[in-house]
């Protein structure tokens, strides 16, 4: 049996510092990395990767609304095909680096309320599975 201990990591941004990535990476198999919208920034994306690789972790991507000053965290309302659109650029975001970095991306998981209304908005949910298997 394999138990996956994951979490939400990557999510400073310019001077902002959010979380102990460096503590807890140790601790986890796979990482949900912010993407850009509701938090990190490309140097963050590639110092969590860093980390992850170095730790033997899995990386993930971790789109969320774009919504820094609320940190993902509120909803906000868009067409299925923005949320797509707004998703696949984040994926692709952190997948360059990702790639950069000789590293693969293994999941996605959506952050805040992004993803507490795709669970209850079937548009929603299969605009971010389809950014997802682009």
């Amino acid at each position: 049996m394999h138990i996956d201990i994951n979490c939400d990591m990557g999510e400073s941004f310019g001077p902002w510092v959010m979380g102990a990535d460096e503590r807890v990476m140790p601790n986890i198999t796979s990482a949900n990395v912010a993407c850009g919208a509701h938090a990190g920034d490309p140097t963050v994306m590639r110092r969590t990767i860093r980390l992850a690789r170095g730790a033997g972790v899995a990386v993930g991507a971790h789109p969320g609304f774009a919504d820094l000053q609320g940190f993902g965290r509120r909803e906000l309302h868009a067409a299925a095909s923005e949320i797509e659109d707004s998703v696949l650029a984040q994926i692709g975001a952190l997948a360059a680096i990702a790639r950069s970095e000789g590293v693969p991306l293994r999941h996605v998981k959506a952050h805040g309320a992004l993803y507490n209304m795709a669970c209850r908005d079937r548009a929603l949910a299969d605009a971010i599975a389809k950014a997802t298997a682009s």
